[in-house]
């Protein structure tokens, strides 16, 4: 069954709409569908913040509530007054290694709120399913690691996660799965490959390297750096999202990838040679010279690939950016945007950075 919708008909609500990946939805989404009605329903801990939110096209159609998704009286208070008909689940607790130091917050997040949010759909759509839409935003963490030359995830391959996070993921997939099948709710879940972009909070790979290159920090790399992931620019993330939501198949899961395979050491030293470029260093020399190695992380899995094919043939859908586009333009970005990164950076970074690397090796209080 397709889902195609007139927005001018739908109300919205955006979950985590403050964090990395959902504030980009929101201005992807208020650009594309000049009637929606979107609320943004964050709780804004850590990594979401209103500055993600300043420069919001058309506000007027737009309302931000600050609250909690395992909060089901706020919940079923906003589908009721706002009449929400499409809901986009991006809220979750998503750091690996946040995960593993106190996992509690991931299981509250990201499971029972799932099945907060689930259980006022169900309430709010009993009898009018068919015009109503609950897009499930997933990882490709759930699916576990991959050999060198095993073939990329696809929806079909087994859940095997190896992390409190992935698993919460894991287990917030299958209640999804569970509201289908048991309360025929009209869903639909994507499973992402690792994103980048502009607002990344900087405990992530990509944001962490280039602001600690910029501020002489060491460069922290897990290992030998040669741990494989598929890279996500975060607007093709986000038109991939609109497509399986207003073109999907309800039921259907749709993995998207950004169908670049890299590994973590050469995306480091792409960024070294960017930021070579375009803002040398004082004294000379390269940032590479600020690369130092770490002890890898516990249960940190080798590899990640995503097949995109279904959602390319099925929907249409392909990115837009190649890797080498999309990280200069985020490299860009982060050297554009320095009264958000000097706000990032006032709050609680050093201390992340202190509490996540400290004990793996010499050499990370730079």
């Amino acid at each position: 069954m397709s889902t195609e919708s007139n927005s001018d008909q739908h109300a919205y609500l955006v979950t985590g709409g403050a964090g990395f990946i959902g504030c980009n939805f929101l201005r992807y989404l208020l650009e594309t569908e000049p009637d929606a009605k979107v609320v943004n329903l964050d709780l804004l801990t850590y990594a979401g913040s209103l500055s993600n939110l300043q420069d919001l096209p058309d506000t007027g159609r737009y309302t931000f509530v600050q609250g909690d998704i395992t909060d089901a009286d706020l919940v079923a208070e906003l589908f009721e007054k706002h009449g929400i008909t499409r809901v986009i689940h991006f809220a979750a607790e998503s750091h690996v290694d946040r995960s593993i130091t106190g996992p509690a917050a991931f299981i509250q997040t990201n499971i029972i709120g799932t099945f907060t949010l689930l259980e006022a759909a169900r309430k709010a759509w009993a009898g009018r399913e068919d015009d109503c839409r609950f897009l499930h935003v997933s990882t490709d963490e759930v699916y576990g690691t991959l050999a060198p030359n095993d073939p990329p995830f696809s929806e079909t391959t087994a859940y095997a996660p190896n992390s409190p996070y992935s698993a919460s993921k894991a287990a917030s997939d299958h209640l999804v799965r569970a509201y289908l099948k048991t309360y025929k709710l009209p869903v639909v879940t994507t499973n992402c490959s690792n994103n980048y972009g502009p607002y990344q909070y900087p405990e992530k790979l990509i944001p962490l390297m280039i602001l600690n290159a910029l501020t002489g920090k060491n460069l922290p790399i897990y290992g030998d750096g040669l741990q494989i992931r598929d890279w996500l620019y975060v607007m093709d993330h986000c038109s991939g999202i609109h497509a399986a939501l207003s073109r999907g198949r309800i039921g259907e899961t749709y993995n998207i990838g950004g169908l670049n395979e890299e590994a973590n050491i050469n995306i480091v030293h792409l960024i070294c040679d960017i930021l070579d470029e375009l803002r040398p260093k004082t004294g000379g020399g390269s940032y590479r010279e600020q690369i130092t190695h770490v002890t890898d992380r516990p249960g940190h899995d080798r590899r990640y690939a995503i097949d995109a094919e279904k959602i390319c043939t099925e929907l249409g859908w392909a990115p837009a950016e190649s890797f080498q586009t999309g990280i200069r333009k985020t490299v860009e970005w982060y050297l554009d945007n320095q009264i958000w990164v000097n706000s990032v950076m006032s709050e609680n970074y050093d201390e992340w950075i202190s509490l996540n690397y400290a004990d793996r090796k010499e050499g990370m209080d730079q």
